[in-house]
């Protein structure tokens, strides 16, 4: 007992506000898996993080010696094959439940007064792991990664205003070279992780103090509340580990490739970028690469401004759900375009 109290003493806690916090109630449909698709992701996210780190231990970020340290990782050091292939698919899983999350958030309506501001929060956070998820392609520096970022970089020139600035300042210089590679690890390792970490942080703190929005009652188990320990954090533990064990045999069964190294005086015959940016690779092939990207821009645009744009159709229709038809036309377009790219 002394020992307790000497603790409490210099680590002054409250073990009821603690208890109390444990206890709290949830609403009944976050029972179900789509309703708490941030946890999912959440929990991704700390994954990369592991085996990011990882794979620090042995990527030396220079054009003469990066693709060899990662050939040496997957060849040489036990268990280097599968903690490249965790980090790769989980970066594939982590933008499907972004991406899932965000459509469910969406079609649920959950963006509304008073949680636009999350909703900024949460199409940021989905941007991120998209860049996240470039920036990590490029650092292999083979044959496809490397032309890869040459065609992001001459897409990112093509900005308006402000895009040969920022074409430059991302390659280095006038070329894909060891400038490109060094700035593109601190943005993967260090920039881009800890501004994802700040927004998750202010994203659960609007969800705390605005609260989880309320769904309309349909089911038994959307009415009844159940508690946050032990109820949801076993069903987050499940999770967890379902995500382990797909991961895990995703790795196994289709293990993460080495292709030839770059080679800045040879361009590939077909440059494929990530699944996730089939979308924008066709879009850009059916037009002009200015209109392209800001076709690309005015889209992201909308993404992020449509709880302002569909609160001004309510004002004026108040029952008018207008929302879900561009949503599920936008999600069409999205899919069919990134399924066309993928056939072709």
């Amino acid at each position: 007992m002394a020992r307790w109290e000497w603790l409490s003493e210099r680590v002054p806690v409250s073990l009821e506000a603690v208890r109390a916090a444990g206890n709290e109630p949830l609403p009944g449909h976050l029972r179900l898996w789509w309703y708490a698709l941030g946890g999912t992701a959440g929990m991704l996210f700390v994954g990369q993080l592991i085996t990011g780190l990882l794979l620090c231990v042995y990527y030396q970020p220079t054009p003469a010696s990066a693709y060899e340290s990662v050939r040496h990782l997957m060849q040489d050091v036990p268990f280097g094959w599968w903690i490249r292939s965790l980090h790769k698919w989980g970066a594939n899983l982590m933008v499907v439940a972004v991406s899932l999350h965000l459509l469910r958030v969406f079609f649920t309506g959950s963006y509304r007064r008073p949680r636009e501001v999350n909703w900024l929060i949460g199409c940021a956070l989905f941007i991120l792991t998209l860049v996240l998820g470039f920036t990590g392609y490029s650092l292999v520096y083979e044959q496809l990664s490397f032309w890869g970022a040459t065609v992001g970089a001459n897409i990112t020139e093509a900005v308006p205003l402000i895009g040969p600035g920022l074409a430059r300042t991302m390659r280095g210089g006038g070329e894909v070279g060891a400038a490109t590679l060094s700035r593109f690890f601190i943005l993967h390792a260090a920039v881009l992780p800890g501004l994802a970490m700040a927004l998750v942080v202010a994203h659960i703190g609007l969800v705390r103090l605005l609260g989880v929005t309320e769904q309309a009652p349909g089911t038994e188990a959307a009415e009844k509340d159940y508690p946050l320990i032990p109820d949801h954090l076993l069903t987050e533990i499940a999770v967890g580990l379902v995500l382990i064990i797909g991961a895990t045999c995703l790795s196994v069964l289709l293990p993460a490739e080495l292709g030839p190294p770059a080679d800045p005086l040879n361009t590939p015959e077909h440059i494929k970028p990530e699944w996730y940016f089939y979308f924008t690779f066709r879009w850009l092939k059916l037009s002009s690469l200015r209109a392209g990207v800001i076709g690309v821009g005015l889209a992201a645009g909308l993404l992020f401004l449509w709880p302002f744009i569909d609160a001004a159709i309510r004002r004026r229709w108040p029952r008018s759900e207008i929302s879900m038809f561009f949503g599920a036309l936008g999600l069409i377009v999205f899919l069919a375009f990134t399924l066309w790219e993928a056939l072709v």
